[in-house]
């Protein structure tokens, strides 16, 4: 198909722009041949003209489809050019977070600026043995590939990174360095791995400085061979630099710094071992403070220099070299700060005494006028005389700087070689891997020599890239044999021959600097006059005279000519270097050696290279006067040199190539300038290889992917069998063109484009099917729903009208019915309002009528009132007027009379004192007084008329005043009732608006005190509903104690159960042991006996009989011992030596006093034996008696444990009882809330009263109750402490527990030991040898244990007795505190007292709890240390006693018959047991175990059967009691255990047949070792098959551990046979086939996920694990193990699975999810069909199946991203973001995630605290534990094939 048919309408282009380089753009109309515009749309929604050029008519790149965009190889893309490859890499950097990318053999690495969690040991791990196209790309990958490689191809490896400063260099060797140093470890032990790693901290110290691009920028490049032995583990380590940036010692750019360790040495200058070297701040000298910035943000430059101090120690530099380091430094520094001062223009001088200049000599060990004078004078030599001549202060400030750099240059050297010395091996290397860390192509606004060497080497380097891909390109050709056509490609050996050859400018610049005055000028001429018009990559710059232009590979590049000779010849005066080679100071001159004399380890090799950063100085030997500077190489010299050895020793190796990209100049994190980023992609060759690649067949598949893909492209009769031909036919129907594809022998070639051409013909196919299927599939779902609709419409309409008409009839029958309600309700309300009306009017009229009657009535009282108050008032100020004015008109009358009486006594006075008064007077004198006289008697009659008169009248005067009186009085009582009258209205009308005021009030009042209901009944419910909630509450606690209690009384049941099961076992331990000792003492009696009949025959025959020898054996070896020990005493008995005598042949003469003494000896001897036969029968008596109380002690702690539950039974009552209390004084005071609650007789305070007396009744109960507890403990601590001892002592201590006095005790314990004293006297008296004195020295011991106990009892009860008295004293005091509590709560307000009651039963209950558990913790502590003391007691009686026996020599006893002992024995079951000899033990071991083969076993015989026949085996020795037969037996089952998996230890037939046998032994040992716990399940006959003698419990923990290392072993074997399979099987196969598509791969071929032979597939998994299961249930595993098992193959799968998918871009998409999802369920349906789903093994993939479901899932809202957050529950964030990130669309249907979404998942999941690793860890194991599983088999049914060849052993 030709190009320009793809440029249809839609079609999407890239065009140049000068912003964003390249911008994308879409087609608005198709493109026809001709046409010079193309009509384009740009993404920000303009349109535009592109003009297509009138000479080339390029037509502008296409854009890739979306599916192709982010690929991991640039080489997958269909359209490979620029633009492609810098949007993909901006794509996968900035969107997905990747900075790796394949671009075919190159890695590109784009640097993050920020710390990424992708460099862990997990992620080492995960790309361990992995192909390197399996993986997303990463610098791990390139170091497998090399690493790989090399051991594979046997071939030395390069790994050679480059680009500019900043891009991550230096950091990407590192990395690698590291990998290599993980997966390969080390040959020795002297870690150098780690030296390897610790160089770089030093080179970073004295190479690296901060630029203005790179705050850790390399100044030089190295390359560092790490070396391999032949089993391709580190042994050492070879470093080479090259062209260190020397001027950067003496000067630095703005923002710039010098070399990281001056600035490292100023930081720690306070440090004490540095006072000496005088230093300060760095902006204290010269050349640390010109760039400005002596800081670097985030790094401590303090503690840089701790670590490359510790680097240093690391590596064997001593500390007297690392000061002499620091001191050389120090003195450049200062060096730095010398000054001159101008005499004239020629010459200068330096102050005298000047401080820096003696600091520098001081550092330095050499003479101040000496240096001093060579710093400001040269010496010049000519052919006959040598001068000394000054120099000007710029040659003298030269020729410091010169001096500073040329020391600095010799101590890189000299600490790089000393580098090398630690990193060297003594061990031969067979190959290396090469690391390059060189500098990439340089182009500034001001280029020099630097820039210059820099750009050469990498012309070099990409000369030798371009050749690498280029023959890499002609081997994939020449493989699948295409023809071959010439690729064109770019050479730049042109630019390499200007640079380097005969007259180019490296050798003209060598001619320069031998002429005497050349300059930078005459060299810049030469180069003009040479190269310019002859040479098409050399050119001049127009404005300059100085400069020239180079045309590299990259771009142009103009340097300036200034400096080049001084540079090339590194001029250092010879004198001043001499002055230092006579320093003091002894490591100086070691920095100044010839080079033969140098410490160069490199020199040594046995490749005979030599260091390239030296520069060779050693002068050849010719005439006298010759210098050696004359023969010096140039700097340039030397660099080529080294270049051509570096080039030699790459192509000797696989070169791999890491390029790094810096994608901004500002250090950001993920941010991406294209233009820099297209400056370095062109300078560092990536695009030259996406141009190699494009010039042929850049697209290439397998025949069998391709048919994959593009299936759907071919009908159905174009498929044939031959896939090859298949794929032949297809294409020549869809390219016509059949330039555009070749056929190669296992690929199909593509050009560019034509993978894009059949992916347009894919998706359209794709799409019109699609279509198709939508229009169908739409249509059907619309008939569906059209037929749904009308079905449902008729129904609806059918019960809507009959509904209606319901509704109607309803209607009709209601609206009849209310006309009939209406009118008798109007009726009923008309009249109802009638009535109202009629009486509210009648009630108003008599009302008002009433009102108006008492308001008339009222105005006639007070007008009547009113009329007498006028009247009384009238009438008496008519009498006080009256009265008044009769006072006033007699008054005046008196006045007037006196008046007129004072005249007419006047004037009788002057008549009287004439005579003719007195005449007048005396002549009527008697007339008068006869008139007088009747006139008085007239007045008389008057008087008494008027007296009489006056009498009558003043009776009726007093009856009228009295009846006034009486009427005024009535009056003044009506007028007071008048005006109380009227008092009581204003009073009543007072009152009247009182009630009225007291009626609203009253209403208010109402209304308040409703809402005060409405309130108070809202908080009653509210108290009720929280007392509900704290009922709930109290009942959960309740309960929770109650469940605590059971579970408590369950322990301690348990505990006590075992406790009775190993006590008893104790005691019959303790009764064969004593049995033993009997029977050891009824031999020893027999074998005197025996003496005693050989001295009566020699009596008789008076002859030496032999003594027959003896044979002793441990008869009374203690059994216990085989709990403490395990292999060490296996063969202890069999090298005890025997002892024997000799018997005598010597015949010696009768000795009758022997004779006699003999005799009356065996009298003795007689009486004792009757002695020791009673003693036998009561030994027998009190072992059947203890017997007998051995049965009734477990009735008695049966009723213990009664006792114990009906206690716990009365505290659950006791505490519900309290619970209803509290209740009944909840609801008591709930009733009243008044203050007369509390008071005397109120029903709370009756509640109360009646809790405390119930209370003080339950102290009393409790006191009593702790008073049995404390009786029931010591009767325990009673019961235990006896079990310490013997038969006899456990007899005296019961008998000493009934004495209660301490006298008694201490008679009884005297007697006791008078007759056992008495007995030993009596023993000791048996014969001279004393042999039955020492049989009763362990008696003694036994009572020196029973005083001890004894004395340690009477201790006990005196404490249990204090303990007592403290207990009563606390409850007195917890008594009166109750009483207390009781007050105070009374004091309390209702809920106060609630709560404070509630919280004193709570701590109450607890307390109680608390001491309960206290007491039982103390119970155990005192079991188990008696267990411990009896144990250890017991044991050293056994060996004293055995010390004992075998301290006795036989002597010369009489044989006598042995009277026959009636000694009872218990009968037993001898059935379900093998025997064997000893000497068969290896036999039995061998054909059992190491020779056993586990196919046949498995198959033919029982499961397990190996295990019974040693437990058989086991049992048998125990039925002897040989301790030290069973001890053999199971050390060497175990040892042989542990061989045989050795051997074959990666079988996993073999380690399951094993694991299943150890569990199975360690069950038979549990289920017969006479535990109750164990022989729950067992039958009456198995429980009669259980141990007798011995207790194997630390056995058991041993092959409990054998049984997890076998365990674990086996994890290990199945996951090396699982882990080929699991990536294949559950990712790259397709399960369900079509469902997704194969992508373009491009040369890193990954894995074909299609099913050719060889792969693996999900059936494989799960046909493996058929396997694994069919063969643990053969073998008879514990179906409790096979689930663990499962479970942890399950993780194995799962975690691999998701590692791998998080790992892998290509794999993370949703048919991929749909895949794995398929896979899982596949799973799952297994572990169903095993009844494994209870195994928790499902759960394990929980992981694996949450990321199958995010690939799956929407991604798109917010709704969305909350939906994933929640479902997501077991992945960490750090995958979740990587999947989204790493979600790749296969098809154009999917689209991307986009960065917000991902940031909001980021967002919402910032508060999840989870672990930050990214993978899981697959060597992780779960513990494993092994449930007693007893077996149902019968002991004695077992029958031992032949096969086994086990003869041998016989059942008993």
């Amino acid at each position: 198909m030709a190009a320009s048919e793809l440029y249809t309408k839609f079609a999407r282009v890239w065009i140049p722009d000068p912003e964003e380089v390249w911008k994308s753009a879409e087609l608005l109309k198709d493109y026809k041949p001709g046409d010079k515009v193309l009509l384009l749309h740009l993404e920000e929604g303009k349109d535009l003209e592109y003009r297509l050029d009138p000479k080339t008519k390029e037509l502008p790149h296409l854009r890739n489809p979306d599916i192709l965009v982010g690929e991991n190889d640039l080489t997958a893309l269909s359209y490979l050019h620029e633009p492609a490859v810098l949007h993909n890499l901006r794509v996968r950097f900035i969107d997905s977070k990747l900075i790796y990318t394949y671009c075919g053999i190159v890695l590109v690495a784009i640097n993050p600026y920020e710390q990424l969690p992708i460099y862990g040991e997990d992620i080492i791990n995960a790309y361990s043995g992995q192909n390197m196209g399996d993986m997303d790309p990463h610098i791990f990958a390139v170091a497998e590939e090399a690493y790989k490689q090399m051991a594979r191809d046997e071939r030395n490896q390069s790994i050679i990174v480059s680009g500019e400063s900043g891009a991550g260099k230096t950091v990407s060797a590192k990395y690698a360095m590291r990998y290599f140093a993980t997966v390969s470890g080390s040959a020795s032990e002297a870690n150098v791995e780690e030296k390897v790693l610790a160089s770089n901290p030093i080179m970073e110290s004295i190479g690296n400085a901060k630029t203005t691009r790179n705050d850790n920028s390399s100044r030089f490049g190295k390359y560092i061979e790490i070396g391999f032995d032949k089993r391709y583990r580190i042994i050492g380590a070879n470093m080479r630099t090259y062209l260190l940036e020397k001027s950067r010692v003496v000067f630095q750019a703005e923002e710039e710094r010098n070399y990281h360790i001056f600035y490292q040495l100023c930081a720690s200058a306070k440090l004490p071992e540095f006072k000496m070297l005088r230093l300060g701040n760095a902006n204290n000298f010269h050349y640390t403070k010109q760039g400005g910035s002596p800081v670097i943000e985030g790094v401590d430059d303090a503690k840089e220099m701790a670590h490359t101090r510790q680097a240093c120690t690391l590596l064997g530099i001593s500390e007297s070299y690392q000061m002499g380091i620091f001191r050389i430094l120090a003195g450049i520094l200062h060096l730095g700060n010398v000054g001159f001062t101008s005499r004239d223009s020629d010459s200068c001088t330096i102050p005298p005494k000047h401080e820096p200049l003696s600091i520098f000599c001081d550092l330095m060990g050499v003479d101040y006028e000496e240096m001093c004078h060579w710093l400001c004078h040269r010496k010049l030599a000519t052919a006959t005389e040598t001068y000394i001549k000054p120099i000007s202060k710029l040659q003298a400030t030269n020729a410091r700087d010169a001096l500073a750099k040329h020391i600095y240059a010799k101590l890189f050297n000299w600490i790089v070689d000393h580098v090398n010395q630690a990193l060297h091996s003594a061990v031969k290397q067979h190959s290396f891997i090469g690391v390059l860390d060189i500098y990439g192509f340089e182009t500034f606004e001001i280029n020099s020599f630097e820039q210059f060497c820099i750009n050469y080497a990498n012309e070099k380097l990409q000369q030798q890239f371009n050749m690498h891909v280029f023959k890499l390109e002609q081997e994939e050709y020449m493989k699948e044999q295409i023809p071959w056509t010439l690729i064109d490609f770019y050479d730049n050996q042109p630019c390499i021959n200007l640079i380097e050859s005969k007259l180019g400018i490296l050798d003209l610049l060598d001619e320069e600097c031998k002429m005497p005055k050349g300059t930078d000028d005459t060299w810049a001429q030469k180069l003009y006059n040479t190269h310019l018009n002859k040479c098409a990559l050399f050119e001049k710059p127009r404005l300059s005279n100085k400069a020239f232009i180079i045309q590299h590979f990259a771009d142009k590049v103009e340097y300036q000519c200034e400096g080049f000779l001084e540079k090339n010849k590194d001029t250092v005066f010879e004198e001043q270097i001499k002055v230092l080679k006579s320093s003091k100071f002894k490591m100086l001159p070691e920095l100044f050696q010839d080079d033969e004399k140098a410490i160069s380890p490199t020199s040594a090799t046995s490749s005979g290279r030599t260091p390239l950063t030296r520069m060779p100085s050693k002068a050849t030997k010719g005439r006298p006067g010759q210098t050696a500077k004359e023969h010096k190489k140039t700097v340039g010299h030397q660099f080529r040199n080294s270049l051509h050895l570096l080039m030699e020793t790459l192509n000797a190796t696989t070169p791999h190539y890491v390029r790094c990209i810096k994608p901004n100049d500002f250090k950001f994190p993920f941010t991406f300038d294209e233009k820099r980023a297209v400056q370095q992609l062109r300078a560092c060759g990536v695009l030259e290889t996406i141009r190699i690649s494009a010039a042929g067949f850049p697209s290439r598949w397998t025949y069998q992917e391709f048919f994959s893909r593009y299936r759907v492209l071919m009908k159905q009769k174009d498929v044939l069998s031959d896939r090859k031909q298949t794929c032949k036919n297809v294409l020549e129907k869809l390219i016509l063109d059949k330039d555009k594809y070749q056929f190669g022998k296992t690929k199909i070639f593509f050009r560019a484009g034509q993978v894009a051409y059949l992916e347009k013909l894919r998706a359209d196919k794709l799409r019109a099917a699609c279509i198709r299927i939508q229009k169908t599939i739409r249509g059907w779902l619309l008939r569906k729903k059209y037929l749904r609709m009308r079905t449902a419409a008729i129904t609806v309409q059918r019960y809507v009208r009959g509904y209606q008409a319901r509704c109607y009839a309803k209607f009709l029958r209601r609206t009849q019915a209310a006309t009939v309600l209406q009118k008798y309700w109007r009726m009923f309300i008309v009249r109802r309002r009638y009535k109202v009306k009629r009486a509210a009017t009648v009630a108003l009229q008599s009302y008002l009528r009433g009102y108006l009657a008492r308001n008339r009535y009222h105005k006639i009282l007070r007008e009547h009132k009113a009329v007498i108050i006028q009247k009384w008032v009238r009438g008496w100020l008519a009498r006080t007027y009256y009265k008044r004015s009769m006072h006033a008109i007699i008054y005046l009358q008196c006045c007037f009379r006196r008046m007129m009486a004072k005249r007419e006594l006047k004037k009788l006075k002057i008549e009287a004192r004439s005579v003719e008064r007195y005449k007048k007077l005396h002549i009527g004198m008697e007339n008068k007084i006869m008139q007088l006289q009747r006139k008085v008697d007239e007045q008389n009659k008057d008087y008494k008329c008027l007296m009489e008169k006056l009498t009558n009248l003043e009776g009726v005067y007093n009856s009228e005043t009295e009846k006034l009186r009486n009427d005024l009085e009535r009056l003044q009582l009506s007028e007071e009732e008048a005006k109380i009258a009227t008092g009581r209205v204003f009073s009543l009308q007072e009152e009247i608006a009182k009630l009225r005021k007291d009626l609203e009030q009253t209403r208010s009042d109402k209304k308040s005190i409703e809402e005060r209901a409405d309130r108070y009944k809202q908080e009653t419910e509210q108290l009720v509903s929280n007392l509900k909630e704290e009922n709930t509450l109290l009942k959960q606690e309740k309960e929770a104690l109650n469940h605590l209690i059971v579970e408590q009384a369950k322990e301690m049941t348990e505990t006590m159960e075992k406790k009775l099961v190993e006590e008893t076992k104790q005691l019959e331990l303790d009764l064969n042991d004593e049995r033993l000792r009997y029977q050891n003492l009824l031999n020893e009696f027999s074998r005197l006996e025996e003496r005693y009949d050989d001295l009566k025959e020699e009596m008789t025959l008076m002859v030496n009989v032999p003594k027959p020898g003896h044979k002793r054996t441990d008869s009374t070896h203690s059994s216990n011992e085989s709990e403490y020990t395990f292999s060490s005493e296996i063969a202890e008995t069999e090298d005890i030596p025997l002892r024997t005598e000799e018997p005598s042949e010597k015949k010696v003469p009768l000795d009758m006093s022997l004779f006699l003494k003999l005799q009356k000896r065996v009298t003795e001897l007689e009486q004792e034996k009757q002695v020791m036969q009673d003693e036998l029968d009561r030994k027998e008596e009190q072992m059947l008696r203890s017997k007998a109380k051995e049965e009734e002690r477990p009735q008695i702690r049966g009723a213990e444990l009664e006792y114990e539950s009906l206690k716990r039974q009365e505290l659950e009552s006791e505490n519900k009882k309290l619970k209803n209390e509290l209740n009944e004084l909840r609801k008591a005071l709930s009733e009243k809330s008044a203050p007369e609650v509390t008071a005397p007789g109120a029903p709370a305070y009756c509640v109360l009263m009646e809790q405390l007396t119930s209370v003080s009744e339950e102290l009393d109960v409790r006191k009593e109750e702790v008073l049995i507890l404390r009786s029931q403990l010591v009767s325990q601590k009673e019961a235990i402490q006896p079990k310490n001892t013997m038969t006899d002592s456990t007899i005296l201590l019961e008998d000493v527990q009934k004495m209660k006095d301490k006298g008694e005790i201490a008679q009884a314990y005297i007697g006791l030991k008078e007759t056992n004293r008495s007995s030993a006297m009596d023993c000791h008296e048996l014969n001279e040898d004393g042999e039955l004195w020492l049989v009763y020295e362990g008696l003694k011991q036994a009572n020196r244990l029973l005083e001890s106990q004894l004395q340690s009892q009477k201790r006990s009860h005196e404490n249990e007795a204090e303990a007592l008295r403290g207990e009563i004293q606390s409850l007195k005091e917890e008594n009166n505190r109750q009483q207390q509590l009781l007050a105070q709560n009374l004091q309390l307000p209702p809920e106060a007292r609630i709560e404070a009651s509630l919280q004193h039963e709570i701590t109450r209950l607890t307390n109680e709890n608390l001491d309960l558990m206290e007491q039982l913790e103390k119970q155990d502590k005192t079991v188990r240390k008696l267990k411990k003391q009896l144990k250890v007691f017991a044991k050293k009686i056994g060996e004293l006693e055995v010390g004992q026996m075998e301290n006795i020599s036989p002597g010369q006893i009489i044989d006598e018959p042995i009277r026959p002992v009636n000694i009872p024995r218990k009968e037993k079951d001898f059935q379900g047991m093998l025997e064997y000899k000893k000497e068969d033990e290896q036999k039995l071991v061998k054909n059992l175990i190491l020779e056993l083969k586990p196919r046949g076993v498995a198959v033919n015989l029982i499961p397990g059967l190996p295990a019974y026949i040693l437990f058989m085996c086991v049992r048998h020795a125990d039925y002897l009691n040989d301790d030290q037969k069973v001890r053999s037996l199971l050390t060497s089952t175990i040892n042989s255990i542990k061989k045989v998996l050795k051997k074959r230890g990666d079988d996993f037939e073999t380690v399951s047949f094993w694991l299943s046998n150890t569990c199975r032994f360690l069950h038979c040992l549990k289920q017969y070792s006479g535990e109750e716990g164990f022989m729950k399940h067992n039958t009456s006959r198995q429980n009669e098959h259980c141990l007798t003698n011995f207790d194997l419990a630390e056995y058991r923990q041993v092959l409990s551990d054998l049984a997890i290392q076998i365990y674990q072993q086996l994890v290990r074997v199945l996951e090396n046979i699982l882990q080929p399979m699991i990536v294949s099987g559950m990712l790259e196969h397709e399960t369900i086939q079509g469902v997704s598509g194969v992508k373009p791969t491009g040369l890193r071929k990954r894995t074909s996920s299609i099913a050719d032979e060889g792969t693996y597939t999900l059936d494989s998994i799960l046909r493996q694990l058929n396997s694994f299961h069919s063969v643990m249930c053969q073998h008879g595993m514990d179906p409790e193990l096979i689930k663990q098992v499962v479970k942890q193959m399950f993780y194995i799968v799962g975690a691999i699975t998701l590692n791998n998918l998080l790992l892998r871009k290509d794999m993370c998409s949703w048919s991929k999810g749909m895949q794995i999802r398929y896979n899982v369920s596949q799973l799952e349906e297994w572990l169903r069909d095993k009844n494994l789903m209870n195994s928790g093994a499902k759960e394990t993939l929980e992981p694996l199946i949450q990321a199958a479901q995010l690939l799956q899932v929407k991604k798109k809202t917010d709704d969305d991203a909350e939906a994933i957050c929640s479902m997501c529950n077991a992945l960490t964030t750090a995958q979740i973001v990587k999947v989204l990130n790493l979600y790749t669309p296969v098809n154009e249907f999917e689209e991307r995630v986009s960065v917000s979404f991902i940031r909001t998942i980021q967002m919402r999941l910032r508060d999840r605290k989870d672990s930050p690793q990214l993978l899981m860890d697959a060597k992780h194991i779960f513990p494993v534990t092994f449930p007693f599983n007893p077996s149902s088999l019968a002991l004695e049914t077992i029958q031992i094939p032949a096969s086994l060849g086990l003869g041998f052993i016989s059942r008993v």
